[in-house]
């Protein structure tokens, strides 16, 4: 059976202490560029998004389109029969 030495234990604590030093520097350092080039990227899309429903759908100025919703027509369920009443004291 081996035993770890002291030197040995000593440097995989200082390999992991480097290692997260190194990636918290790298990423205070990209984070911002990272985050900016997503932002402009989403900007980018948002803007194509919104011109496509810009365009006008091949219509001059000043002409006028009114589009109606087709009627529903209202279901005519036999529920029963409707009979009235009145209370009797």
């Amino acid at each position: 059976m081996q035993e770890a030495s002291f030197t040995g234990v000593l440097k995989v604590i200082l390999i992991i202490l480097l290692v997260y030093y190194g990636l918290k520097i790298l990423t205070r350092i990209f984070a911002p560029v990272l985050l900016r080039y997503m932002s402009k990227k989403a900007g980018e899309k948002f803007r194509q998004h919104f011109e496509q429903y810009q365009q006008p759908k091949n219509q001059e100025e000043g002409e006028i389109t009114l589009e109606k919703k087709p009627k529903r027509k209202s279901s005519n369920k036999d529920v029963g029969e409707y009979i009235d009443y009145e209370e009797i004291d």
